[in-house]
């Protein structure tokens, strides 16, 4: 039986404050040892995700901006499968909103609700890095959104209602990760982890899925895995909003965390 890893990148596989994937090295290297798809499933932009895939040497699809994109190497499947367009290497398989689109969108509900909104759009490149954490070139990519804005509201509970109500009635879907908000379209994690499964069943068979994440945006690819992790956020408890008794808690920080998941799966694989 093949195995299939689905991944969040922030505060999962990378550390949420240093941006480091140290402590997770060694799991990977024996996912790639084994010949284990290891895919990126995240709120990061297509330009930020191949960063990672360059220096972890790995040759799998991904998906982008909380299921947007799916970026599948040309020729990766035999089967075929509807694509959107072609990007360098990759067939693009989109599910997400225009960006374009998202933006117009918060920025009416931001003026009719004077809701205090600050989108990535908003910001220049050095804000994005204040604000997160980043160097100035990871900002850069991380501006390059497609599918998805990332912003931050000010306020309290009643400003957090009045604006999901407004992203719902017309036609828009949010979903809150590790450090922002996100306004998408009919798009998320688990739409686009089913479509690579039914790929992945037709070109190897049986398979068993595997999913990390550390947030409310991981839910739905979560719930798309056959064997669900969730690693604690960086305060050292699990997400307190996540209550599903079917998503295993594995003790350990982001990468620490995935590490031990990782390891106790392949152990039982043996």
């Amino acid at each position: 039986m093949r195995y299939i890893v689905f991944t969040d990148l922030d505060g999962t596989l990378i550390d949420h404050d240093t941006y480091s994937y140290e402590a997770a090295k060694p799991a990977i290297y024996k996912l790639k040892a084994r010949n284990i798809p290891l895919i990126f499933c995240t709120s990061k932009t297509r330009a930020e995700i191949e960063v990672y895939v360059r220096e972890m040497e790995l040759s799998h699809p991904f998906i982008s901006e909380n299921g947007g994109g799916i970026f599948i190497p040309k020729g990766y499947f035999k089967a075929d499968y509807p694509a959107s367009r072609t990007q360098g290497i990759y067939d693009v398989i989109e599910l997400g909103t225009a960006y374009e689109t998202l933006r117009h969108v918060l920025a009416g509900i931001r003026s009719h609700e004077e809701l205090h909104i600050i989108g990535f759009g908003d910001m220049s490149a050095r804000e994005v890095s204040e604000d997160t954490g980043l160097d100035i070139e990871s900002a850069t990519l991380a501006k390059m959104r497609e599918y998805d804005e990332a912003f931050k509201l000010e306020g309290d509970g009643k400003e957090a209602s009045k604006l999901e109500e407004n992203i719902r009635s017309r036609g828009l879907n949010y979903t809150r990760g590790g450090r922002y908000w996100h306004i998408l379209g009919d798009n998320d994690k688990g739409k686009a982890v089913n479509i690579l499964k039914n790929l992945y069943r037709k070109e190897y068979g049986e398979i068993r899925t595997i999913g990390l994440g550390d947030s409310m945006n991981d839910i739905p690819m979560l719930r798309a895995v056959d064997m669900p992790f969730l690693v604690q956020k960086h305060d050292g408890k699990h997400d307190p909003k996540i209550d599903d008794p079917g998503i295993s808690r594995v003790e350990g920080i982001g990468p620490v965390g995935w590490h031990k998941a990782i390891m106790g799966v392949l152990e039982e694989a043996r």
